[in-house]
């Protein structure tokens, strides 16, 4: 369940219009009026404003706010305000030709494979070619290194049937299968990547379940046993997405505020592209994993109108 707050009478996409034209033209600009509209839409709400916008003063939604804001607070309002195919894609095009070492730049594609549905991702990949005239395959095969690209096109290649359906002799057979390959330290065996990319959520749930129950450990401990390489990182980000994306988003903003400074990139994508869907989850795991207010956490670390826009998210009262 998200934290979004959407008024139980939303006035007209006209006079959204007019209150974000006024709150960039003059001296200044009307931080809260940004705020308290765009801060209170939900995602099909948003496109239609961004759409009348343009018809009504002929000029891009998009470039007024990135005219009009700056710093973290523009990122985070421009991301919100991007229909979210788009938002994701360019999220992993920004990733993808960082080149970086490590993993963390490949969280936001295993967020879309993997704690997104079906018909997102699919959306994510055709707007991505859209915009990059290219195939999100195709810059994974040229940036990302084995044994990750393996795990990673198999990710986001695949169509997951988006039903609740579970076999239960599938759940039995691909848990042996996963427990023999980490037993073997095969973690990129082609039927691992075939069961993990391939079965719906709710088949690898009871697969996860089932594993725990009859070897003894959560599967992921079991990855991490292996060794703490890249693969087994990226492994277990996918059990979390699938398993617990609750769970995940939680260790991603955890990670952003914690130590020398605040990741504010990692901490605002958390935040606006769970918006709608499961904050509310997020902030009681984060309070059972860390015993810690997320609120307070996000609060804490964040200030201005960049914090005033994230607490909206969040469902507080600004």
């Amino acid at each position: 369940m998200g934290t979004l707050r959407v008024p139980v009478v939303v006035p007209s996409p006209d006079h959204d219009c007019e209150r974000l034209k006024k709150a960039f033209d003059g001296w200044g600009t009307d931080e809260a009026a940004i705020i308290w509209v765009l801060g209170h839409r939900n995602a099909s709400q948003r496109r239609i404003i961004k759409d009348r916008y343009q018809q009504l003063y002929n000029e891009s939604l998009i470039d007024s706010l990135y005219s009009e804001l700056s710093g973290d607070y523009r990122k985070a309002v421009i991301l919100w305000t991007q229909d979210p195919p788009e938002r994701d894609a360019k999220l992993a095009k920004d990733e993808l030709k960082t080149k970086k070492e490590g993993i963390k730049h490949l969280q936001v594609i295993v967020e879309i494979a993997c704690a997104s549905s079906p018909h997102h991702l699919m959306a994510v990949r055709q707007s991505y070619c859209s915009l990059f005239d290219c195939s999100l395959e195709e810059d994974i095969v040229s940036t990302v290194s084995p044994p990750l690209r393996k795990l990673l096109l198999g990710l986001v290649s695949s169509y997951r049937y988006d039903k609740e359906l579970v076999d239960n002799m599938i759940t039995k057979s691909e848990a042996a299968t996963l427990h023999e390959a980490i037993k073997r330290k095969q973690l990129d065996h082609d039927q691992v990547v075939l069961i993990l990319s391939t079965r719906n959520v709710f088949q690898l749930r009871a697969t996860f379940d089932y594993y725990k129950l009859h070897y003894g450990k959560p599967i992921d401990e079991d990855i991490m046993s292996c060794g703490k390489g890249d693969l087994e990182s990226l492994l277990k980000m996918v059990i979390w997405c699938i398993h617990f994306p609750e769970k995940h988003f939680a260790e991603v903003i955890r990670d952003s505020i914690m130590g020398l400074g605040t990741d504010e990139d990692s901490l605002t994508r958390a935040i606006v592209t769970r918006a709608e869907i499961d904050t509310m989850k997020i902030r009681g795991e984060y309070n059972m994993m860390y015993n810690d207010s997320l609120d307070n956490a996000v609060t804490g670390d964040t200030s201005g109108d960049y914090r005033n826009f994230l607490m909206t998210l969040l469902g507080a009262k600004i």
